[in-house]
């Protein structure tokens, strides 16, 4: 996934809840959906990270090579400096990005129509 172009808030912002009810009408369901594609893209970008700085990796570690490292050092902070994944999570859901479905719902709904 691209999340380094990502227009999410780097910042705590106030928001409006009745934005996150609109597409399941259940605050509670709403958050979970969030935090589970938060975790999904928290692990990516950790996996992604991991990756570069696998690069720079060294079988014997001395203590001058970790102050020269300036390129591994660039690439921390930008990583720090993202917006954390719950923002990122939050703006792909308000911009139904996020894809979710809820199979209890789907199956209650699937017997009423049976019955009718």
């Amino acid at each position: 996934m691209e999340y380094k172009n990502t227009k999410a808030e780097r910042d705590t912002v106030t928001r409006d809840m009745r934005k996150f009810e609109a597409g399941t009408d259940n605050t509670f369901e709403t958050i979970a959906i969030i935090a589970k594609r938060a975790n999904q893209i928290g692990a990516d970008i950790k996996e992604e990270l991991n990756s570069k700085l696998a690069e720079f990796a060294t079988s014997s570690d001395n203590l001058e090579e970790i102050f020269e490292n300036r390129e591994q050092i660039e690439i921390s902070k930008f990583y720090e400096a993202m917006p954390k994944p719950v923002s990122i999570a939050v703006e792909e859901y308000l911009k139904g990005k996020v894809y979710f479905r809820n199979p209890a719902k789907e199956e209650a709904a699937a017997t009423a129509a049976g019955e009718a």
